[in-house]
């Protein structure tokens, strides 16, 4: 015997067990193979939408104080959470702290005090605002880990680059948030990030080459740093750039191997070089260890720019 078909409402990520009961499903229609149920009194189809906000919709339905903080809310505003932490699903819900701490299964349970502004409604869930999740954060996270959890919220390209982009929130919303709640847990880690958090870095990784350099004192490379070719035009968007030594350093993932993507980087590597610039390619491999091989490749471009500046001085 064939399943009679979920209403269209339910298919758009998870409900709560209440809201099926009010569109006339019944509990044992609930309970049928295409719906799991990860925790009492919640439902998600698997023919449903998909993407944390989907999934964890019915987790602030269930009542109208409870709000996704910590991963869940890093997962919603696709911030860059370490590793160990992308792998920890557990959700993250909160109440006001006058009341009671939620307990369920995979659920870890907060009591929180939030100021005006710092709860928001976003795609039918209610979290935390971008900076207030990551000052919740500061709690758990390294300051590295945390640095680079605030560029990704505060990255912004202009209208110079193939796709403009804006912040989710601004480095002057993140100083604002660590001043309202100097007590809070996590304080000092947030202060120490926060004085080194820069917007432009579009992954992790970019954030810890930028780290590395200006720590080895090479110096801050500069961020949305746009290459012209000789009729004014955008040519190249490095990922980061020296631009008195005329270096430009890209960071190249696993997504560069695809054959697609290496005749874009031999274009790429073409135009910065037809501009009069040199290009650094740094790979994962480059920014690991005590001395880490990043610093080196960087060392001999600076060096070839002295030497290329000095060449010219003679000639001329």
């Amino acid at each position: 015997m064939s399943r009679t078909s979920l209403p269209k409402e339910l298919l758009t990520g998870s409900f709560t067990s209440t809201t099926a009961s009010a569109l006339g499903v019944t509990r044992k229609r609930q309970r049928q193979p295409d719906v799991a149920i990860p925790s009492r009194g919640i439902r998600v189809p698997f023919a449903g939408a998909r993407g944390p906000a989907a999934s964890l919709r019915a987790y602030t339905e269930l009542d109208s104080t409870s709000v996704l903080t910590h991963h869940s809310g890093g997962r919603i505003w696709e911030c860059a959470l370490p590793a160990w932490m992308q792998e920890d699903w557990r959700i993250h819900v909160a109440r006001d702290r006058n009341g009671s701490k939620p307990r369920r299964h995979n659920v870890v349970g907060h009591r929180l005090t939030f100021k005006a502004g710092e709860v928001v409604m976003h795609d039918g869930v209610r979290v935390t605002s971008p900076a207030r999740t990551w000052l919740d954060l500061a709690s758990l996270m390294s300051v590295d880990d945390l640095i680079a959890a605030g560029d990704s919220l505060v990255c912004a390209h202009g209208t110079d680059f193939p796709k403009p982009k804006e912040g989710l929130c601004t480095l002057a919303e993140l100083r604002r948030m660590v001043g309202a709640h100097p007590g809070m847990r996590g304080m000092k880690t947030a202060r120490l990030a926060l004085s080194e958090i820069r917007v432009g870095a579009d992954s992790p990784q970019e954030t810890r080459m930028r780290l590395i350099l200006s720590r080895f004192g090479h110096g801050e490379p500069a961020l949305n740093y746009v290459i012209r070719n000789s009729w004014g035009q955008p040519a190249v968007w490095p990922d980061a750039a020296y631009t008195e030594q005329r270096i430009a350093l890209q960071y190249d993932g696993g997504h560069h191997a695809d054959p697609l993507q290496v005749g874009s980087d031999l274009r790429r590597h073409s135009l910065t070089e037809r501009a009069g610039w040199h290009e650094v390619r740094v790979y994962k491999e480059d920014l690991e260890g005590d001395k880490p091989f990043l610093l080196e490749k960087v060392r001999a471009a600076m060096t070839r720019g002295i030497d290329r500046q000095t060449k010219a001085r003679t000639y001329t």
